[in-house]
């Protein structure tokens, strides 16, 4: 039996989140935005606005070549240049 790996924004904000062992409360804090907002991104419900996805690519980059790999997996179509 294949193995599927995780694709979703969802997937990937939680192991982000999970990543840094921080709570949603506390993601939401570093992101700015409420928690209601991070827990609906990780239930599936709605997906981060476009300067949502650009700080959690700013913590991506805080991850160094781990954060560049999480979003090759997620996103595998997504250029990865420098400003990631």
């Amino acid at each position: 039996m294949a193995t599927t790996k995780p694709s979703s924004t969802s997937d990937l904000v939680r192991e982000l989140r999970q990543h840094f062992n921080l709570s949603q409360e506390r993601f939401a804090a570093q992101l700015g935005v409420s928690f209601k907002t991070v827990n609906r991104w990780e239930n599936g419900h709605s997906t981060p606005s476009p300067m949502a996805l650009k700080l959690i690519k700013d913590q991506l980059l805080q991850m160094g070549v781990s954060g560049k790999a999480l979003l090759n997996q997620y996103f595998p179509e997504m250029e990865l240049g420098d400003d990631l």
